[in-house]
């Protein structure tokens, strides 16, 4: 009787644990879900910002025909919806890609970059892109929580059992910085140690002189006398 007893309090424990480990799994991809859902918005104001930008350069560079309709298809294709986030963020790599050739066209016309429109549609631009970045940011904190959970035990063990999968991350692919090097213009040459400071080799050992025990007179040394020179005398004590 004891036994079941036993058996019974370590199934309704195992069960508790289960529930918990559960609930965290979907408070978690519940957070992934509405993380994305901010980026979506962002995306869709951004699309329509490029379209506004797109119209207005046509009113200067016409005859730009390939570069704007480069822009009008790479935007048509990342707003295709049933995209997973690594789909969309490489359909948002090809229009970030359209749009900088787009910008670059521009700098060739002085009225369009003076036009108000033109640079209202470039601060908003600029202003959704940052809240993308930072949605981003959020949205891959929480998928990582997320797929560590998935994939470590023992909560890998319940979402197995109901079936809860890993969550994509959404990386904008093929664009990468390279680490900003500083030199100041030195180059290869040699930096000098600073005023004061000498080095172990260029510093002479001191020598500390030696006090003669009582009753001894001190050693003096008198130095050779060069040719054609007297020694000097004595020093009389």
């Amino acid at each position: 009787m004891i036994a079941l007893f036993i058996i019974l309090g370590i199934i309704v424990l195992f069960a508790l644990w289960a529930v918990g480990v559960y609930n965290g799994l979907i408070k978690q991809r519940n957070l992934v879900q509405e993380a994305w859902r901010q980026i979506d918005v962002e995306l869709k104001r951004r699309h329509d910002l490029i379209g506004n930008l797109v119209e207005t350069v046509k009113g200067y560079a016409a005859h730009e025909r390939g570069t704007l309709e480069d822009v009008m298809k790479a935007r048509s294709a990342a707003m295709a919806g049933g995209q997973t986030p690594a789909q969309q963020a490489q359909s948002e790599g090809m229009l970030s890609a359209a749009l900088g050739r787009l910008i670059a066209v521009a700098e060739a016309y002085p009225d369009l970059k003076a036009n108000q429109n033109f640079m209202a549609l470039q601060n908003e631009l600029t202003s959704t892109e940052d809240r993308i970045a930072s949605a981003r940011r959020y949205y891959n904190a929480n998928v990582r929580e997320l797929n560590t959970k998935v994939e470590t035990v023992p909560s890998n063990v319940v979402a197995g059992m109901f079936n809860i999968k890993r969550e994509e991350y959404f990386e904008v692919e093929g664009i990468e910085r390279d680490p900003v090097k500083v030199d100041f213009g030195q180059g290869n040459y040699n930096i000098p140690p600073p005023s004061g400071y000498n080095s172990p080799q260029d510093t002479a050992p001191t020598q500390i002189p030696t006090t003669p025990p009582p009753g001894q007179l001190p050693n003096t040394q008198v130095p050779n006398p060069q040719p054609g020179q007297q020694a000097p005398p004595p020093t009389q004590n």
